[in-house]
């Protein structure tokens, strides 16, 4: 019997010991996957953009999980995709693309199908009152106009390239960063004059202002989730998922400004 095939068992038994319990039924369970038997650490590995609504996920989670504790690590999805295949432990992966997951689902580090949880659009982020008068991708070729995008490989660096080639925009940005967060530093610091990044990020923020454009029609990002195969702690990711599913963790998304798959 292979190893997977006994976590599998012992995860299942866990939840069977668990519904005998409570007295449910396997219709019955709570959307949010609550139970006592969910202890420990949960290790999410999230997109930066994702920073805001699942950290109230988290504190959510553990409350109604009491002596659970939520570890995040928040970063590019491509960055993070790397350290999960070269073996850094966790329990969940949220990416911001489905290219970036398929990288880990491919290495055979997901323990089931991703789910498609949320999904975001660019806006152009520019300083309070938005100086330059920027109203679309066109604006931001100007010779004056300072530009950070995220780095190609990362997902708002990809999906500002679909958006970008859509508009037959031709755009030498200044800076390429890691993250979202750190594109939209780059505005809030003043270092540049506008930024490509989620509508999240700039609602997010007291710092600046967000411009719509047409062309981010045309590159939203869908964000998968999934249960890793090897994470320390399989029962606290199945139920750290669920939550994220439940109406609770869609609300909190939702509040946050990320629209429903």
């Amino acid at each position: 019997m292979s190893i997977r095939t006994i976590r599998t068992a012992l995860a299942a038994a866990t939840v069977a010991t668990l519904l005998a319990a409570t007295g449910c039924g396997g219709d019955e369970r709570p959307a949010d996957g609550g139970g006592s038997a969910v202890g420990g650490t949960v290790t999410v590995f999230a997109a930066a953009s994702l920073t805001g609504a699942f950290t109230t996920i988290g504190t959510q989670f553990e409350a109604a999980h009491p002596g659970v504790t939520v570890r995040f690590n928040f970063a590019g999805s491509s960055g993070l995709a790397a350290q999960i295949n070269q073996g850094a432990p966790a329990d969940v992966f949220a990416s911001a693309a489905p290219a970036t997951m398929t990288t880990v689902t491919d290495a055979g580090h997901a323990d089931a199908e991703p789910t498609t949880f949320v999904r975001n659009q660019l806006v152009i982020a520019v300083p309070k009152g938005n100086p330059k008068g920027i109203a679309g991708l066109a604006d931001l070729t100007g010779p004056d106009v300072r530009v950070a995008l995220c780095a190609e490989q990362v997902p708002c660096g990809a999906a500002a390239r679909r958006a970008l080639t859509a508009a037959q925009v031709r755009l030498t940005p200044v800076t390429l960063e890691q993250d979202v967060k750190g594109a939209l530093s780059k505005v809030t610091l003043g270092e540049v004059d506008a930024a490509l990044v989620y509508r999240t990020d700039v609602r997010a923020s007291t710092d600046v202002d967000g411009v719509e454009f047409a062309e981010s029609a045309g590159a939203v990002n869908d964000y998968p989730i999934v249960v890793l195969r090897d994470a320390p702690n399989p029962a606290g990711a199945q139920a750290f998922v669920a939550y994220v599913l439940s109406e609770p963790g869609r609300t909190v998304l939702t509040e946050a400004g990320f629209q429903a798959p």
